[in-house]
């Protein structure tokens, strides 16, 4: 069910993009957002786990760098039936994690100096079981492509408005845009985007939450980690965040108020939290 209902916001994401090249240029216009889909998603598929590491500065470890994150990493990778995937450390103050990599034999899983300072070991298993369940639902790659995507469509309405700015429209019988359906795309188009690629994040959360409890053996260690991260990460920046990439980390690396929370790509953690208690009430 959350695999289709993903799949279907996928779709969404994909015809709004086609959508609004329509608007803009007609048929050529949605032509060239299928070319910008397809090419942004082959960059995505290839290259995103490379950039969003060297974005970071995450250095891969060895096993006799870092022996015991390395042993914990490669347990739960075969408890959980995977590849053992690559192993990176970022250099971080502010305790957090995510996985990349376009499938589990390509995989990679970093985590900052800051986690493995303030979470206990069984704290840091549900932790690491929550970013091999990522990988083992190929999550990391669906958030990249919706991230992508509507990031695109941001793009798309902004050259809308300097379009319109400098005259650049034509009327409909010419094949240009209707100017009032291209002011509400540009407007509603890039907020809708938003709205879908946070139902992407949040669904692939919960079931990475689940599916990392169920790996790591207890879900109430992965609960007393996320009240931890999501405490310190409101008290300790992290440097360098882009927020096209907050949607990869365990927790949101960025800090904010109430409406921060309201347009987060990360469900509350309250009810994460409660969720993950339920299944060791249901246990």
């Amino acid at each position: 069910m959350n695999g289709m209902k993903t799949m279907l916001l996928m779709v969404v994401l994909t015809l709004m993009l086609v959508g609004i090249g329509a608007l803009l240029g007609g048929k050529t216009g949605m032509t060239m957002a299928l070319v910008m889909a397809f090419g942004l998603n082959f960059i995505t598929y290839w290259f995103s786990d490379k950039i969003v590491l060297k974005m970071y500065r995450a250095r891969q470890v060895t096993e006799a760098e870092a022996p015991e994150l390395f042993g914990m990493v490669r347990r739960l990778s075969q408890r959980a039936g995977l590849p053992m995937p690559k192993v990176y450390v970022m250099q971080e103050d502010q305790p957090n994690a995510f996985a990349t990599g376009r499938n589990p034999e390509h995989a990679a899983v970093a985590v900052t100096t800051g986690i493995m300072r303030i979470l206990s070991r069984e704290e840091l298993e549900g932790v690491i079981g929550h970013e091999l369940a990522h990988v083992k639902h190929r999550d990391i790659l669906v958030g990249t492509v919706a991230a992508t995507i509507a990031g695109a469509i941001s793009y798309l309405a902004q050259m809308a408005q300097w379009s319109m700015i400098f005259g650049g429209h034509r009327d409909e019988e010419n094949g240009g845009s209707n100017p009032i359906a291209t002011i509400v795309m540009m407007i509603v188009g890039p907020i809708a985007a938003m709205l879908v690629q946070m139902a992407i994040s949040r669904s692939r959360e919960y079931g990475a939450d689940e599916g990392g409890a169920q790996i790591a053996g207890n879900p109430l260690h992965l609960a007393g980690a996320l009240e931890k991260l999501d405490r310190a990460a409101r008290q300790i920046p992290m440097d360098h965040t882009n927020p096209a990439t907050s949607h990869m980390f365990i927790v949101n690396p960025l800090s904010g108020g109430a409406l921060m929370k309201l347009f987060s790509t990360h469900p509350p953690i309250e009810e994460r939290i409660a969720r993950l208690k339920a299944m060791r009430l249901r246990g």
